[in-house]
C-alpha cells in the first residue's frame, strides 16, 4: 500500500565493484532452493488455510443471518399467505413474478406473461423484463424447475436460501479485499467480524429479503475485489485477462439485478477519473473499466428491450466525455505544477460540460423522462430551491432518505470499527495528498505508478481506488442514509487492511521514531488480534441471545385482508391504493393493481399521485373519476395513512398531497382524517 523505497543510481564504479559480489552469490545458490521451498509452501499454506477460513466464515455469516429471519418471523410454521406478507412493500412485487413464472405451465408462457404483463398497471400492458429489474427471479424460477428439489425444497425457500446464500458470497468477496489490500487474511477474518457484528448497518437482507441490492451488491463486492487485484502491477497477461473477465461478469450481474446500478458506477466512474487526472493509476488500465461499465451497461440495455433509463444515463454520458476529452487533451500530464494543474482544472471542466450536453441531448431524443424525480429530490435536499412536487417531497420526508443519524457512529464505534477507520483514513488521504502533489509537480513526467523518487511517498493504485472508492461512497452515505450499506461494508475492510498493512504501521512507526521491522511485525498482528478477542468477547454472549430470541409474525389485520379479497372478489378486479399494500396484495391475490411501489416511471408517478388523492382534499366525484379512468373496482384505505403519526406535520402522506394541489400551502390550519367507514356515506375519509 504505502511504502517509502529509496532507488539507487547505478555508476559506472559500482558496477565494477559488484563482479567481487558475484563470486559470493554463486557460493550462495546451493542455498537458494530450499529458501525458495519453504517460502513456496509457506504461501501455499497460508493460502489454503486463508480460503478455508473465508469459505468458512462466509457460510457461518449466512447461517446466522437465516437463523435470525426463522427466529424472527417463525418461518417455517406460519401459513403461506403470512409468508407473502412478510415480503413486505416492494419485496412482495419482486417475488410475485417469481411466483407468477412458476405458476407459469411452461416457461415459455411465463415468459410471455411478464413481457405482455396486464395486471400490474390496470388498462395497461407493459413490458416487466424491459420495466423492472427481474431477471434473477426468472433465472431462480428456471432453476427450480429444472432441478429435481420439488419434493424436498418449498420454492419460497429455494428464493431466500438464495439469497442469505449471496451473502456467504457477499462476506468472502470483503474478506478477499481485505487480503489482497494486506497481504494477509488475518485482514479479510477481521473485516468479516466487523461485518457481522455491525450487522444493523451492514446489510438488511434479513427482514428485507427480495430487495434489489440484496441481490446486487454480493456482485458489487466481487467487482471490487477483482479491480483491487487488476490494478497491482507486474500481473502476468493471463491473470490480466482472466481477472478483467472477472470483472465484466460482476459488472454485468451487478448491473442486471439492481435498478440502481448506473448511480453506483458512476460514483466508481469518478474515482477512476480522479486517480488517472492524478497519475495515480496506469491510464491504459483505466480505459478498460471504464470500457467494460458502458459495455455491461449496454449489454443490460439489450437485455430489457432497449430501457431508454439506461441509454439515457449519466454514466454512459460521463464516460464517453471522459473518452473525447482524453482525444482532446493529449498533453495533460505534462508541464510544470502550475500547467499541470491549469490542464487539470480544464480537463475537468470539459469533461462536465461534454457530459451534461451529452445526457441532455440523449435524454431529448429518447424523450426520457423516467429519472426526473431523482434529480427533483436532490435539487430539493441540497437546498437548491423549494418544491411542492409531490415526488420529490415524499423521497424528502421518508427517513430513509434523510442524513445518516449520529447514532449510526455510536454503534461503529462500540465496535471500535470507526475509530480503527477513521485512524487509517486518516494516514491514507494524508499520504495521497503528497502523492498527488508529487505527481502533479514532476515536470519531467517520468515517475510511473507504483515507483517513487528518492525520499518521496508512494500510493499503491488498489489502494488509492479503495481510498477513494470509500470517501464518495462515505459522503453518498452521510447525505442518504439509505446508502449507508455501501460504505458501511466497505469500512470493515478499509480499516481492517490498515490494520494489518506493514506500510502503514511502518509510516506511522517511522514518524514517532520507533520504528523496527520486529515491532511492524508485532504492531499488524497484535492490534488485530486484540480486537478479534474484544469482539468475541463484547459481543458473542449478545449474539448468543439474540439466537435464542423466538418471536412469530404477526399480522391478522393483512392476513384478513387477503383472505376477504381472495373469497369475495373476481380474480379479475382492479384494486388501487398505496403502492406498499397494493405490492402484497399482487403477490397473495393476484388481483390487478393500478400502481405499485416499483417508481422508476414517469406515468405511473402520475397515476400514484392521482390514486392518492383518496387521502387529499378532493371532491368525491373528483376522486371517484380518477379512480374509475383506471378502472378501479376495489379502494383500500388505510388507517396508518388516515391517523398517520410516523411522520411529522407537513410531511403526512396527506399533507404532501394537499401541498401539490395547492390547498394547503402554508399547512396552516390542522387537516385531520375521520377514516373509512366513520363519516360520509360514500366511504371516503372526511377531512376537517
Amino acid at each position: 500500500m504505502i511504502s517509502i523505497r529509496q532507488r539507487r543510481e547505478i555508476r559506472a564504479t559500482e558496477v565494477s565493484e559488484d563482479f567481487p559480489a558475484q563470486e559470493e552469490n554463486v557460493k550462495l545458490e546451493n542455498k537458494l532452493p530450499s529458501g525458495c521451498t519453504s517460502r513456496r509452501l509457506w504461501k501455499i499454506l497460508s493460502l489454503t488455510i486463508g480460503g478455508t477460513v473465508a469459505l468458512c466464515i462466509g457460510l457461518l455469516t449466512s447461517v446466522y443471518l437465516a437463523t435470525l429471519h426463522e427466529n424472527d418471523l417463525w418461518f417455517s410454521n406460519i401459513k403461506e399467505v403470512e409468508r407473502e406478507i412478510s415480503f413486505r412493500t416492494e419485496c412482495g412485487l419482486y417475488y410475485s413474478y417469481y411466483k407468477q413464472m412458476l405458476q407459469a405451465p411452461t416457461v415459455v408462457q411465463g415468459f410471455h406473461g411478464l413481457i405482455y404483463d396486464n395486471k400490474t398497471e390496470s388498462m395497461k400492458t407493459i413490458n416487466l423484463l424491459q420495466r423492472m429489474n427481474i431477471y434473477q427471479e426468472v433465472f431462480l424460477s428456471i432453476l427450480y424447475r429444472v432441478l429435481p428439489i420439488q419434493k424436498y425444497l418449498e420454492p419460497v425457500y429455494f428464493y431466500i436460501y438464495t439469497l442469505f446464500g449471496l451473502q456467504a458470497i457477499y462476506v468472502t468477496a470483503l474478506y478477499i479485499t481485505s487480503w489482497l489490500l494486506s497481504g494477509t487474511w488475518l485482514s479479510g477474518l477481521l473485516a468479516a467480524f466487523w461485518y457481522v457484528t455491525n450487522r444493523i448497518d451492514t446489510t438488511r437482507v434479513e427482514f428485507t429479503i427480495p430487495l434489489r441490492e440484496n441481490w446486487a451488491l454480493p456482485f458489487f463486492a466481487i467487482q471490487i475485489a477483482a479491480i483491487t487485484y487488476f490494478l497491482r502491477p507486474n500481473l502476468q497477461p493471463l491473470s490480466e485477462r482472466l481477472t478483467l473477465l472477472a470483472i465484466f461478469i460482476s459488472t454485468f450481474l451487478f448491473s442486471l439485478t439492481w435498478q440502481f446500478n448506473q448511480f453506483m458506477m458512476l460514483m466508481q466512474a469518478l474515482v477512476l477519473f480522479t486517480l488517472d487526472s492524478l497519475d495515480m493509476l496506469p491510464a491504459v488500465k483505466a480505459t478498460w473499466l471504464y470500457g467494460i461499465q458502458i459495455t455491461s451497461l449496454l449489454l443490460v440495455c439489450i437485455l430489457q428491450f432497449f430501457n431508454s433509463m439506461i441509454l439515457g444515463s449519466l454514466l454512459i454520458s460521463f464516460n464517453l466525455s471522459v473518452f473525447i476529452a482524453r482525444k482532446l487533451q493529449k498533453n495533460l500530464k505534462t508541464g510544470s505544477f502550475l500547467n499541470r494543474l491549469g490542464k487539470l482544472l480544464l480537463h475537468l471542466f470539459m469533461v462536465l460540460c461534454l457530459t451534461l450536453f451529452l445526457n441532455n441531448i440523449i435524454k431529448k431524443i429518447l424523450n426520457l423522462k423516467s429519472d426526473e424525480h431523482i434529480f427533483k429530490f436532490l435539487k430539493a435536499k441540497f437546498g437548491l430551491g423549494a418544491t411542492r412536487d409531490f415526488d420529490a417531497n415524499l423521497y424528502l420526508c421518508e427517513e430513509a432518505f434523510g442524513l445518516l443519524p449520529f447514532n449510526t457512529f455510536g454503534r461503529l464505534s462500540d465496535t471500535l470499527l470507526f475509530y480503527a477507520y477513521v485512524f487509517v483514513l486518516s494516514i491514507t488521504v494524508t499520504v495521497a495528498f503528497v502523492v498527488a502533489f508529487h505527481n502533479l509537480s514532476d515536470s519531467t513526467n517520468q515517475q510511473s505508478v507504483g515507483k517513487t523518487e528518492k525520499g518521496t511517498v508512494n500510493l499503491k493504485p488498489e489502494t488509492a481506488y479503495n481510498l477513494i472508492h470509500t470517501i464518495l461512497f462515505g459522503f453518498l452515505a452521510l447525505s442518504t442514509m439509505r446508502m449507508k450499506y455501501l460504505w458501511t461494508s466497505h469500512m470493515c475492510v478499509f480499516a481492517s487492511f490498515g490494520l494489518c498493512s506493514p506500510e502503514i504501521w511502518e509510516l506511522l512507526l517511522k514518524s514517532v521514531h520507533l520504528y523496527n521491522p520486529k515491532r511492524i511485525c508485532i504492531m499488524r498482528y497484535s492490534v488485530p488480534i486484540l480486537i478479534l478477542l474484544y469482539l468475541c468477547y463484547k459481543f458473542w454472549p449478545g449474539m448468543m441471545d439474540e439466537l435464542s430470541e423466538l418471536r412469530e409474525f404477526y399480522d391478522p389485520d393483512t392476513v384478513e385482508l387477503m383472505n376477504w379479497i381472495n373469497s369475495n372478489t373476481p380474480r379479475k378486479a382492479v384494486f388501487a391504493g398505496s403502492m406498499q399494500l397494493l405490492a402484497g396484495v399482487k403477490l397473495c391475490t393476484g388481483r390487478t393493481l393500478t400502481n405499485h411501489p416499483h417508481y422508476e416511471d414517469s406515468s405511473l408517478r402520475e397515476r400514484t399521485r392521482a390514486v392518492y388523492q383518496i387521502y387529499a382534499k378532493r371532491a368525491p366525484e373528483e376522486v371517484h373519476a380518477l379512480l374509475r379512468s383506471f378502472g378501479t373496482d376495489y379502494v383500500i384505505l388505510e388507517d396508518s395513512i388516515c391517523y398517520e403519526r410516523r411522520h411529522r406535520r407537513g410531511c403526512r402522506l396527506r399533507d404532501l398531497l394537499d401541498i401539490a394541489n395547492g390547498h394547503n400551502a402554508s399547512l396552516g390550519t390542522l387537516v385531520t382524517a375521520t377514516g373509512a367507514g366513520q363519516g360520509r356515506d360514500d366511504g371516503w375519509p372526511r377531512r376537517e
